[in-house]
């Protein structure tokens, strides 16, 4: 006799059928809207993709990284020591990114990613003189302005190129050595979250989702994105600000949280959401007031470097608003990428992440565990400031990119499946598929 699935495991399948169905009608319903008005600008809706089966040197790198992760994945997260656990994660991870990038090859793949007439390597010789460089940088924000700035420079804070800016004086120049950087130092925002995880949940939560961080279908978008070195970035100021009020060195721990979090603010405008993520934390740490003083000491310190150059956030944020309405972001409609943006996330995060979303609410609602609901929380947390971004209106489209600092986060939500290779398979599966049938870019 077939023996019937639990209730638990259909209600997870009903929820991977359900999000599966609202990328079918995002991609239907942007398709015929494409064709019939040509607004959303995308060539293959909702993403910024072009149709391409394509294999490469990449193809079989990538499966063996995900035939490993599935077969070897949850027994090695469960037993290696958490400082091996990390390491495996990092080194996985890096693997994962760098393989589904080298399916589109070396050079589309990762060496020109970040050297398009878009991106920020376009502006590297205009830093020469790096404070005249700030001082002037809004004159350039605006369509119109002499040279403004391309679309990727104009839309972030000048951390953003000045990154880049940094990396090629020091000898790292040119779109391989940026490319390597993003994969690298992207890599590590699982580490970051999983040790989040640990010091504000459990260490055995934290190792139940580890296989589902190196397996992330979002690596298709982190290989290679300046938006996976800014996940990081935010990721690693979330996790000290964890340790910091959880007592772990607080005054260090604290100050390096809010140094990461003044960074983050500079490097990406739409990062300030992660304000919910920090208040989060906050919300579920022990020790609060003193760390929360050490982390706001550090986080003033990049805010008042760059201003005293002569940068201004809020004014340069206000000239954004107005560029993002002189290009595509004022004809793309809205009614389709308020729901459309989220549909998107379905091949970020996976089907295995939404099956734990539905999980992650029933943990609220019975609350079965301190550390359990603890987890819930932070990913709820990520939610939410996904949910603002999606309707503050300056998040239309490319946000399988845009928004990979929150998916990420999104993804602990898989501790709490069972039958956790047949979720990894799936991970992989939709992973493998988006990179080797469609152009992905940004």
């Amino acid at each position: 006799m077939t023996r019937l699935p639990s209730r638990d495991l259909r209600r997870d399948l009903y929820a991977a059928a359900a999000a599966a169905l609202l990328f079918a009608a995002a991609a239907l319903v942007g398709t015929a809207v494409e064709h019939r008005d040509g607004t959303l600008f995308v060539n293959w809706p909702p993403l910024l993709a072009d149709w391409g089966p394509h294999a490469g040197p990449g193809t079989a790198a990538a499966l063996v990284v995900a035939v490993a992760v599935v077969a070897y994945g949850p027994p090695l997260a469960a037993r290696l020591p958490w400082r091996g656990l990390l390491l495996a994660v990092w080194g996985a991870g890096t693997a994962w990114t760098f393989s589904l990038a080298l399916v589109d090859g070396w050079h589309r793949g990762i060496a020109r990613r970040l050297t398009t007439r878009y991106e920020y390597l376009q502006v590297i010789d205009r830093f020469d003189d790096i404070p005249a460089a700030l001082r002037g940088f809004t004159d350039h924000i605006l369509l119109g302005s002499p040279d403004h700035w391309p679309a990727h420079v104009a839309g972030h804070p000048p951390a953003a190129p000045l990154t880049f800016v940094y990396l090629d004086r020091i000898g790292l120049g040119g779109g391989a050595w940026a490319g390597v950087w993003c994969i690298v130092v992207g890599a590590t925002a699982a580490l970051a979250i999983l040790v989040t995880v640990r010091a504000l949940a459990a260490e055995r939560l934290a190792r139940r989702a580890a296989p589902f961080l190196v397996l992330a279908p979002g690596a298709v978008w982190l290989g290679t994105s300046a938006d996976g070195y800014f996940a990081a970035v935010a990721a690693w100021a979330v996790a000290l600000l964890a340790l910091a009020v959880t007592g772990r060195r607080p005054l260090w721990t604290g100050l390096a949280s809010g140094l990461l979090f003044g960074l983050t603010v500079y490097l990406s405008y739409g990062l300030t959401l992660y304000v919910v993520i920090a208040a989060a934390v906050l919300f579920l740490g022990s020790a609060r007031v003193r760390p929360l003083l050490f982390a706001g000491a550090g986080f003033l310190v990049v805010p008042a470097v760059f201003t005293a150059l002569g940068f201004h956030w809020w004014e340069a944020y206000d000239l954004l608003v107005t560029r993002y309405h002189q290009g595509a972001g004022g004809t793309r409609p809205g009614a389709y990428w308020v729901w459309a943006n989220l549909a998107c996330q379905v091949l970020v995060v996976g089907l295995a992440t939404a099956a734990g979303l539905p999980r992650t609410g029933v943990v609220l609602l019975r609350r079965p565990g301190a550390a359990e609901v603890r987890l819930a929380v932070l990913v709820g947390a990520a939610l939410l400031a996904m949910l603002v971004a999606d309707l503050s209106g300056m998040s239309k489209a490319e946000t399988e990119r845009i928004w990979l600092p929150f998916a990420l986060w999104l993804l602990p939500s898989c501790a709490y499946l069972t039958a956790p290779r047949a979720w990894l398979t799936a991970q992989a599966a939709l992973a493998l598929l988006v990179n080797h049938l469609l152009w992905t870019g940004w």
